[in-house]
């Protein structure tokens, strides 16, 4: 018996179920139950933020000290929720195969952010996204939006919103029906390991852990550690919006996108190209660059 700890979300219980349709594949004869834990962000959903999108771990709180207590022996996260510092106690057991990264533009009618009309009202509760879209159109009314994925698509459909921001790996994953348009992380760089998951675990339970290892997918989790490496470099207690996204390569190569929103309103985005199996070097390298003069006006970086 293995009991999997989600947020009592429709999003992460469908996800909790993804997960445990792997464990099912890879573990045929093994008995699983879902344990719904309901955390302080589900009851106080965060409001725009200006720093990363992780906040403050409202997410993951109560389903780690429920890991603690062995009241469950995995936690399913969605990995952006995931604070980089974690316990001794606990360690990231599997990240599996990654969904799409990127955030999408939901309207009525599909059309693309150039499209919407002067002033019109865009909801989303990520100062990332706020940051970052407001450069491209500063006429735009960006207005925070609460609820789960399909209380945010009725607000839509009710009028209340214009358009809506949402992680498309949410929307593929709920299989839900909406018009949207693909925001590149070139325009939007996405929340570091937005499309990821992460299989929790107590550090010291080995059996677990490496019952979860078939799940796990070494080139999504060198990806994403360089995300997030790369935004502890770059908030450095600043709070500053951050978006990254890491894309593993067939020779063995990464290549990283950063961007950086700063405090003036003023963006830098470049990307550089490093080594697989070094991510941390890849990002505190980009990070050195972002940070640098003109980092805004020389995009592209590489770096072997």
């Amino acid at each position: 018996m293995i009991r999997l700890g989600t947020r009592g979300s429709a999003l992460a219980r469908a996800q909790t179920a993804l997960v445990a349709a792997a464990l099912t594949e890879a573990h045929p004869d093994l008995e699983i139950e879902i344990v719904t834990i309901t955390t302080s962000g589900d009851r106080s959903q965060p409001t725009n933020q200006p720093g990363p999108d992780w906040g403050s771990g409202v997410f993951v709180k109560e389903l780690e000290s429920a890991l603690l207590r062995e009241d469950i022996d995995l936690a399913v996260h969605s990995l952006k929720d995931v604070p980089p510092l974690l316990s001794a106690e606990l360690t990231l057991a599997a990240i599996p195969v990654r969904d799409d990264p990127l955030d999408v533009l939901v309207t009525a009618d599909g059309r693309g952010l150039q499209d919407l009309a002067p002033g019109a009202r865009i909801g989303t509760s990520s100062g990332r996204r706020v940051a970052f879209l407001r450069v491209s159109r500063p006429d735009l009314h960006f207005v925070d939006i609460r609820g789960n994925v399909d209380t945010r698509l009725r607000k839509l459909s009710l009028g209340q919103y214009e358009a809506i921001v949402l992680a498309r790996a949410g929307l593929r994953r709920l299989e839900l029906d909406a018009a949207y348009v693909v925001l590149e992380a070139e325009l939007l760089p996405p929340a570091p390991g937005q499309g990821a998951l992460a299989i929790q675990a107590r550090a010291g339970d080995r059996d677990t852990i490496q019952l979860v290892e078939p799940l796990h997918d070494p080139a999504t989790a060198a990806a994403v550690r360089a995300e997030r490496r790369l935004m502890v470099n770059l908030d450095g207690g600043c709070r500053l919006p951050v978006g990254a996204l890491g894309t593993p390569r067939g020779d063995g190569a990464l290549h990283l996108l950063g961007g950086l929103a700063s405090d003036d309103g003023t963006l830098s985005i470049a990307d550089a190209l490093g080594r697989l199996d070094a991510p941390e070097e890849l990002a505190d390298h980009l990070a050195v660059r972002l940070r640098s003069p003109g980092a805004g006006e020389q995009r592209r970086v590489v770096y072997a």
